[in-house]
């Protein structure tokens, strides 16, 4: 059954910091709170990790570790998510077995989405939807009614990644996008709190 939530938040380098960041995310219910560190030393990523589960734990926000499976094992995080080239979902999953751990997986196009039905995660990430500046590496821009026609494809709850803004949020609506992801339009903040409720009620 998919899952409605609206906005799904990824913390990278806040200018308000990591802890504002998560208290802010906690305090306007927040469904989805993915840390994602890229540079970190792991002693760095792991403290971090544990802060977030200590500050999300017991609340509407469930705290999902980018990546890193072991320091999502070791902070006890509420699921990871991983990518097309990293640790297939089934290794995690027999790596990870503790009941009611969640599973993202990020897709790129029509196909890969499809090939998700199979893997059963509990989301999946679709994207990027405009030009993004946060990866390198990232693929193609969709754009917003292919990345729709994905969602709407998949019996899967989608999320939409990749540069959105409080600015092109509409357009993402009118393609039946319920779910998005965001990380500037949160990070680059000195309020995160007050963005999080924008792109909320927007």
């Amino acid at each position: 059954m998919k899952e409605n939530f609206g906005l799904y938040l990824i913390a990278t380098d806040p200018i308000a910091g990591y802890k504002t960041l998560a208290l802010a995310a906690v305090e306007c219910e927040v469904r989805y709170l993915q840390l994602r560190m890229k540079n970190a030393s792991r002693k760095t990523l792991l403290q971090t990790a544990n802060l977030y589960r200590k500050i999300t734990k017991g609340t509407a926000t469930r705290f999902i570790m980018n990546d890193d499976l072991s320091i999502a094992i070791e902070s006890d995080a509420d699921g990871i998510h991983l990518g097309q080239t990293d640790l297939s979902i089934s290794e995690a999953r027999q790596q990870w077995n503790t009941p009611g751990k969640l599973f993202g997986l990020s897709t790129h196009n029509l196909e890969q989405a499809a090939r998700a039905e199979n893997l059963r995660p509990d989301y999946i990430g679709i994207g990027p939807v405009f030009p993004t500046p946060t990866k390198a590496d990232a693929a193609p821009a969709l754009g917003p009614e292919e990345t729709g026609r994905i969602a709407q494809a998949v019996a899967l709850t989608a999320v939409a990644i990749g540069g959105i803004t409080i600015d092109n949020l509409p357009a993402l609506r009118t393609a039946g996008i319920d779910n998005f992801c965001v990380v500037s339009a949160v990070n680059a903040q000195a309020d995160p709190a007050a963005a999080i409720r924008r792109l909320q009620n927007a």
